[in-house]
């Protein structure tokens, strides 16, 4: 008899690839089969302010090049997470520990769409193994690194 694996969805933007998101991705595979949403441009920016510095088609590519993904997509241009999460039908949406959803919040929109069966937990473990554990601790790096450079060129 065949072992029934559950179903994991994980969302992000994935913008620079460092060691926390593997982290992530790797807990979640311990779940099951860990299916991916990656944010659009166009969502991220709305949300954070910022457009990503990686597109999303190559953000798309990556992710679905890591280990220990079953299935990546595109999140949708209409910004309907729900609509995707209701089309993957997970078991569990597992969030990182420094996403912004309200657990509540995500639990009543499932409600709202009959999909109230879906489990949401949340990481716990923030990994910080090195320096540049964060996407915006990279891009930040990079920026001192420029200028630090543009000074020593002058």
């Amino acid at each position: 008899m065949k072992k029934i694996t559950k179903k994991i969805l994980i969302a992000g933007t994935f913008d620079l690839i460092h060691p926390g998101h593997i982290f992530f991705i790797n807990e979640a595979a311990k779940l099951g089969d860990v299916y991916v949403i990656v944010a659009t441009d166009k969502n991220r920016e709305l949300y954070s302010g910022v457009r990503p510095i990686i597109s999303e088609d190559q953000r798309l590519e990556v992710i679905n090049n890591i280990k220990n993904i079953k299935e990546a997509r595109l999140g949708r241009s209409d910004n309907d997470t729900l609509k995707t999460v209701e089309e993957i039908n997970p078991d569990i949406i597992l969030l990182g520990p420094d996403q912004k959803y309200d657990i509540k919040t995500l639990k009543k929109g499932l409600k709202v769409k009959g999909l109230a069966h879906i489990e949401v937990k949340r990481l716990e473990k923030y990994y910080d193994k090195f320096e540049l554990h964060s996407s915006s601790l990279i891009r930040k790096k990079i920026i001192e690194q420029n200028i630090k450079n543009t000074h020593t060129l002058k």
